[in-house]
């Protein structure tokens, strides 16, 4: 019984398997037949008959078989109805486990160090942070893209700020990192390393750990902090921002940003004009290695375009979506229910069931009623 429902259930139409038997009892239908052929024919008796072979059977009398086909086809859905036919609409519904990333992103004066490169040409640490992050959300040849990930943005300087809400529109985070600028005022620039942990930290924990209404959910907070200094500004130190982060089970990805040794980063001498000089290149790796390490994250050191692209890879891979399709059928009972086909509704098979019978009744009772 149960192959056979799975063959039911791999149709459109079929029978409800506890029921199905009840359709061997169609043949009973026939029996609307047996009244008509076992009905004896009334004579009269009369002298001549020649008269009556000049008169012509009426249409009501040509038309009496709808009688029995009426009762016949009553009984018959009747049968079917007991058998309980059903009509199954596959549905799907994808259940999303993301991630909600909080991207944190160094915009202090250091960042302005023309060390990476783009395209063939030397490029500042922001702009090729901004390109490698579009890429490593909205997916490029190489990365596949967060499509089904929360992602929200916060700069920092002497002070943290958000630029962007954790949202799934990714055309909106795309354009507020476009739009990340370097501090080039000495009254904003810093490096408060802790104040962004413990803003990233607040805004993944407003995050309601359920699923919304398209079947998502999210299945683990992380920051990726991405920093070319040390904390020199703000109020929380990086290690206590760290035990908040791994307090509310937010893992955090640090990346040090910089090449190795000096680079050269524009700048103005005494008479305003612009010119470079070389500045060490001083990434407090000690501290980022333990803030990422007591979450439960790693640390990186990015020295060029393709490392912060290998970087970024990584972090694609350690943090996963889990994407999970589920298809099930509703069932529905034509018997009491209708049903639409090529753009027709047809009422529920009981009810044409009554409706036969009844009208075979009436019509009996009416213009086919015989006098015996």
């Amino acid at each position: 019984m149960s192959g056979w429902f799975e063959r039911i259930a791999g149709s459109e139409f079929g029978f409800h398997p506890g029921a199905a038997w009840c359709l061997l009892l169609l043949p009973i239908a026939l029996i609307a037949w047996l009244p008509v052929l076992r009905r004896r024919r009334a004579t009269i008796t009369h002298s001549r008959t020649a008269i009556l072979s000049t008169v012509g059977a009426s249409w009501i009398s040509r038309l009496r078989w709808i009688l029995p086909l009426l009762r016949m086809v009553g009984i018959a859905l009747i049968v079917i109805c007991i058998a309980r036919p059903i009509k199954a609409n596959e549905r799907s519904r994808v259940f999303v486990e993301g991630v909600a990333i909080q991207s944190v992103i160094d915009r202090s004066g250091s960042m302005a160090a023309l060390d990476f490169s783009l395209d063939a040409g030397q490029v500042d640490r922001l702009t090729a942070v901004k390109k490698v992050l579009t890429e490593f959300i909205a997916g490029d040849e190489d990365l596949p893209g967060r499509p089904d990930d929360l992602v929200g943005l916060i700069t920092f300087a002497r002070n943290a700020d958000t630029a962007s809400p954790l949202t799934l529109d990714h055309a909106h985070i795309v354009d507020a990192i476009d739009s990340v600028r370097i501090a080039t005022r000495r009254s904003e620039d810093g490096t408060a390393i802790g104040d962004a942990i413990a803003l990233a930290v607040e805004r993944l924990r407003e995050l309601d750990d359920r699923e919304d209404s398209a079947g998502r959910r999210i299945k683990s907070r992380v920051i990726v902090l991405l920093t070319d200094g040390e904390n020199n500004a703000g109020d929380i130190e990086p290690d206590i921002a760290a035990e908040i982060a791994a307090a509310f089970d937010v893992k955090i990805y640090a990346i040090g940003v910089g090449s190795n040794g000096v680079a050269p980063i524009p700048a103005r001498d005494a008479f305003g004009n612009p010119v470079m000089v070389r500045q060490r290149v001083s990434i407090d790796e000690e501290t980022l290695t333990r803030v990422a390490e007591s979450t439960g994250g790693r640390y990186f050191r990015a020295t060029d375009t393709d490392s912060l692209r290998e970087i970024y890879a990584s972090i694609d891979e350690l943090e996963k979506t889990t994407t999970e399709q589920r298809r099930y059928r509703l069932y529905r009972d034509l018997a009491v229910s209708s049903l639409v086909l090529g753009g027709i509704e047809i009422p529920p098979l009981l009810l044409l069931a009554i409706i036969m019978i009844a009208l075979e009744l009436i019509l009996g009772h009416t213009l086919f009623r015989t006098i015996p």
